[in-house]
């Protein structure tokens, strides 16, 4: 008997081959951008720290430095805390920048600022400030500007691109991977490529009800999964069902009773509103005995989770159970982007039917350069895992909550109870946001805390003692039950 991926290597063959005949297999340009003599270097940069795309020695550090800091640490104007104080829209143009003695312009004015500890970023190891990933940003642009000069299929993709694809594809495990622009558009890229096999095998007709391909996702995935399935819905070529939030009988029920070969299972690894995991062995073991293709959007376990970074299937030895992981890079990488690391024939066929990679602009090569420096930096720099699930340890034995990941929902229940506290928690010093309606359910606002490798023992320290002030940990719940409204 053929394994699942064996079966939709077959299957994706055949959709490349309708493809390649009707001569719209579309190719990377891969572009190899040459340093120019007329750039001015940059300064203070020692030989041996190499940076760009020569595979060379990255000055990595073995604690947290001083700089570190200033991904967790910010201010807001007095003008902006009053704003958010009183819960009031804002266009943003009450922005004003502290202005010194001998730099005031006309219109512009001095205000005071507050100083807050961010507990509701997705920088979950604090590389956004990290020197080695700036410098690699700035020597590439000061190298050949800013401008990725077009889509990855006509001139934007270059040997920037290439490399940054290879450094991921051998982070999780796989053959190949394709570069998006965001994560966003790397699922609508993905699903919208899968919706494509169903008529492409139908000869580009819709096919009929045991030749489409059934979708099956979980309730609380993340959005641009949803909005990738309704796009691929609207080829007529699959057809969709919803499991119960990680509940494997409902999933094995539903697979067992479909009678369609062809069979896709999405969901998130690490969900980014409730901070639960799937349940990753479990999904293995029906994988094996229902032969479905197996996609995981790792967006919050990528460099956080597993020994190497590899990512949530990396921490639950399933890797090769994964046939296609979604990634980002705005998140723990501290960069922005997105990817799908998956085998050469898949990158092919999403490449040639992503409509979301295929009409966007490629990524800028500072941002790729970046974004390389920034795999290799997560990667040498263990402390900062270690570091971040020490803080998850503390918020648990400080607050008594059974948190097990970086992503902490404190599900306070009414939308005036989640702002009085997040209100509290603000004028204490901490950046907290509360979530409420349509992004969660009524009645399950949240205040939704992330944890950073770069935060201290001490900011948990105080940051539970405000917590206890305004919320009773006892009366907390950590996970919802009852799904999200949806946008």
């Amino acid at each position: 008997m053929e394994t699942p991926s064996a079966l939709w290597d077959n299957w994706v063959g055949e959709a490349l081959a309708t493809l390649d005949s009707l001569k719209v297999v579309r190719s990377l340009r891969p572009i190899f951008l040459r340093k120019e003599k007329h750039r001015v270097p940059i300064e203070n940069v020692s030989e041996s720290l190499q940076l760009g795309v020569n595979e060379g020695a990255f000055e990595v550090f073995d604690e947290m430095q001083q700089w570190d800091r200033s991904s967790v640490e910010v201010e807001i104007g007095e003008t902006t805390f009053h704003r958010w104080m009183h819960d009031t829209p804002s266009s943003g143009d009450e922005i004003v920048y502290s202005a010194v003695a001998d730099d005031d312009e006309p219109g512009a004015y001095h205000e005071k600022f507050k100083k807050l500890i961010l507990f509701s970023g997705n920088d979950y190891l604090g590389l956004s400030s990290h020197p080695t990933i700036g410098r690699a940003a700035a020597k590439a642009a000061q190298e050949h500007g800013m401008g990725p000069r077009g889509s990855a299929l006509i001139c934007g993709y270059t040997n920037y691109h290439r490399l940054l694809e290879s450094s991921l594809a051998d982070l999780k495990k796989k053959e190949d991977c394709l570069l998006c622009p965001t994560g966003f558009a790397a699922n609508m890229a993905l699903m919208t490529a899968i919706g494509s096999i169903g008529s492409l095998l139908a000869g580009n007709s819709i096919p009929s009800e045991d030749e489409k391909i059934a979708v099956f996702s979980d309730v609380l995935n993340h959005a641009s999964i949803i909005d990738g399935i309704r796009l691929a819905e609207r080829q007529k070529s699959v057809k969709v069902y919803i499991y119960r939030h990680c509940d494997m009988s409902h999933l094995n029920t539903l697979l067992s009773n479909c009678r369609m070969r062809r069979k896709v299972v999405v969901t998130d690894s690490l969900f980014s509103m409730d901070g639960d995991y799937a349940p990753m062995v479990e999904l293995a073991e029906l994988r094996k005995k229902h032969g479905f293709l197996l996609v995981i959007d790792d967006a919050h376990g990528t460099f956080v989770c597993g020994q190497n970074g590899g990512g949530v299937a990396e921490e639950f030895n399933c890797e090769k159970d994964v046939d296609i992981c979604i990634g980002t890079l705005s998140k723990a990488a501290g960069c922005h982007g997105g990817f799908i690391a998956c085998s050469k024939r898949w990158k092919l066929l999403i490449q040639s039917r992503g409509r979301s990679f295929i009409f966007s602009t490629a990524t800028p090569v500072p941002v790729a350069a970046a974004a390389h420096a920034a795999v290799k930096v997560a990667k040498l720099e263990t402390w900062r895992r270690k570091a971040i699930w020490n803080r998850v340890k503390d918020f648990h034995l400080l607050t008594g909550i059974p948190v097990t990941s970086p992503i902490i929902s404190l599900i306070v229940g009414s939308e005036d109870k989640a702002l009085q506290a997040s209100r509290y928690l603000l004028q204490s010093g901490f950046h907290v946001t509360a979530i409420r309606p349509p992004t969660v359910p009524p009645n399950s606002c949240r205040l939704r805390v992330a944890l950073s490798a770069v935060h201290t023992r001490e900011d948990l320290e105080n940051l539970a003692a405000a917590l206890s002030r305004c919320i009773n940990f006892k009366d907390t719940r950590i996970y919802s039950c009852n799904g999200y409204a949806r946008l």
